[in-house]
């Protein structure tokens, strides 16, 4: 996870109602970008893997129940859907992601290293 379902923020209950448990904190390899998307309540970002000057960006590591797998994906709004994120260490992992069209209108935040960098510059 690389935004507001991050422990703490405001969508992190479609989680935890579902009996996830984090797992470990750490950061995408460095072939991302990450963007503050357009709409809300509440914000959110959109994480693009890149070609060239990407950036790591802090994400959480979840486990959900397969069974809960369904109803949790079922909520996610487009741009953003589930997908394969490469991890610092090499892990590849299913995580946020963002259609490149999403990331039309929207602001480009990597600099910050994440969501909560981020949100604590605004």
């Amino acid at each position: 996870m690389c935004g507001a379902h991050l422990q703490g923020l405001p969508l992190n209950h479609q989680l935890t109602t579902r009996g996830a448990r984090l797992l470990e904190r750490t950061v995408s390899s460095p072939h991302y970008r990450l963007y503050a998307l357009a709409g809300g309540p509440p914000l959110r970002p959109g994480m693009v893997r890149v070609a060239e000057d990407g950036c790591a960006i802090e994400v959480e590591m979840w486990e959900l129940p397969a069974a809960e797998f369904g109803s949790f994906l079922a909520g996610i709004p487009s741009p953003l859907g589930l997908g394969k994120v490469e991890l610092a260490d090499g892990r590849w992992e299913i995580g946020f992601i963002c259609e490149p069209s999403g990331i039309a209108g929207a602001t480009e935040i990597s600099h910050f290293g994440g969501w909560r960098g981020y949100l604590a510059s605004r």
